[in-house]
C-alpha cells in the first residue's frame, strides 16, 4: 500500500497547470513541504517540472495529512501565478538546507583531517624507535 493517496487530480487549463491534492497516510506532524513536493514529483513522474506545495493540512485526531500541490511546466508563469511570498518561503527553506549541507560535509572533511592527523602521529613515534 502506498503512503500516497491521491484525491484529486485536475489539469486547469485556463491556468495552464496540474491540481493535485493527495493524502499522506500516517505523517501526521512529521510531513515538510519540500519532501512533500519531493515525493509528488517521484509518484507522478514529474521531472522537470515546477512542484509548488500551496498547502499541507493535518487533521485533528488522524494521522493523515492532506496537501494541495500545483505543477507548472514553466517557472515563470509559476511566478506569475503564484504569491511570490511562497516563492520566498520555498528559498528560505532551500537555502537552510543548503546550509546544513555544507555545516555537514565541512565536519566530514574536518574529522577526516583529524583522523589523518592521528594516524600520522601515531605512526612517526614507530619511525623513530627503529
Amino acid at each position: 500500500m502506498s503512503i500516497i493517496e491521491t484525491v484529486t487530480d485536475v489539469d486547469n487549463t485556463f491556468l495552464s497547470r496540474r491540481e493535485i491534492t493527495c493524502n499522506f497516510a500516517g505523517l501526521g506532524g512529521k510531513l515538510k513541504n519540500l519532501e512533500a513536493a519531493d515525493m509528488i514529483s517521484k509518484e507522478f513522474k514529474l521531472d522537470g517540472k515546477v512542484v509548488i506545495p500551496m498547502r499541507l493540512r493535518t487533521h485533528v485526531g488522524k494521522s493523515h495529512v492532506t496537501g494541495t500541490f500545483y505543477v507548472y511546466d514553466d517557472e515563470n508563469l509559476a511566478k506569475k501565478h503564484v504569491n511570490p511570498t511562497i516563492f520566498s518561503r520555498i528559498e528560505k527553506i532551500k537555502a537552510k538546507l543548503a546550509e546544513a549541507q555544507a555545516v555537514e560535509t565541512s565536519e566530514e572533511t574536518s574529522d577526516e583531517v583529524k583522523a589523518e592527523d592521528k594516524t600520522s602521529e601515531e605512526s612517526k613515534p614507530e619511525e623513530k624507535d627503529k
